[in-house]
């Protein structure tokens, strides 16, 4: 498996390859907007991508829209608090630009948001332990998210680079029972805008339904207020009821979905955008 890579284009942050078959504006840097669309447009028709994902200062989208991009979802006050964040696609792709599976996408988005503002998690069971995670535990967590993840956009797999990432802007936090560990989580932090995507959810099969990720989310929710955070949100799995419930259950917003996506366990998957502008 060849994974995406992340480099930068002039002074912005992209991640493109095969893998996700995209080209992926991570980070608009305000001094290349002029150029940016026709060097999106190269990297893709060079590559033959099917699909360009950008996220974009609101009041930059719309030269975006206006060239061909559709919006997917927003989030208000993602950076610093204040200014919005427009998610767009440009697709290269009939088939990409169409998910068969809308119908069920609906249906859990509805479902989920029906069952917002339930009862908060509050602490894990005794037999528990929650801690944010060390560089001690970067193989026992990559062997984790190996055994849950087929593919996954980032390579959480690799040791090495949960190591690296938690020396800089990402924060993991883990449950153990006893020695082991059973359920992990992240927090990537970007300190320049005040936000953080909560994201990198694992947990084994035999400890689903114990409401963990919805105490790893809570927790980690008050690690950010403590950073300064002022935007948490997440880009989940449209079709998996449980991580849209429990983002849903946190009084996370619907912020919109976005089609045919991310390679996630094996296939392109469309994702879900939930968000909460914290206190």
């Amino acid at each position: 498996m060849t994974l995406d890579k992340v480099e930068k284009l002039n002074n912005s942050l992209i991640q493109h390859g095969k893998e996700n078959d995209r080209v992926y504006l991570m980070k608009l840097d305000a001094r290349d907007l002029l150029g940016m669309l026709e060097e999106l447009n190269r990297i893709a028709e060079d590559n033959g991508y099917t699909k360009i994902f950008a996220k974009v200062p609101a009041d930059k989208g719309n030269m975006f829209l206006k060239n061909g991009y559709i919006q997917e979802a927003a989030i208000p006050g993602f950076y610093k608090g204040a200014k919005g964040c427009l998610f767009l696609a440009k697709y290269f792709s009939e088939d990409r630009k169409n998910e068969k599976n809308m119908h069920e996408i609906t249906k859990i988005i509805n479902i989920s948001i029906r069952k917002s503002k339930k009862k908060k998690c509050g602490s894990v069971s005794h037999k528990y332990l929650l801690q944010k995670a060390i560089p001690d535990d970067v193989v026992e967590m990559s062997d984790l998210y190996n055994e849950i993840f087929e593919t996954y956009p980032f390579p959480i797999g690799n040791p090495n680079y949960l190591r690296a990432t938690m020396e800089k802007n990402i924060n993991y936090y883990t449950i153990r029972d006893g020695q082991k560990i059973v359920a992990i989580s992240s927090a990537e932090i970007d300190y320049d805008s005040r936000n953080a995507e909560m994201t990198d959810f694992a947990i084994f099969p035999e400890y689903r339904g114990k409401h963990l990720a919805k105490c790893l989310l809570e927790h980690m929710e008050m690690e950010m207020q403590s950073s300064d955070v002022k935007t948490v949100y997440t880009i989940a799995r449209a079709m998996s009821y449980g991580m849209n419930i429990t983002f849903s259950k946190t009084n996370y917003q619907f912020a919109g979905t976005l089609i045919n996506n991310t390679n996630i366990s094996g296939q392109i998957e469309s994702m879900n955008v939930w968000y909460k502008n914290l206190l």
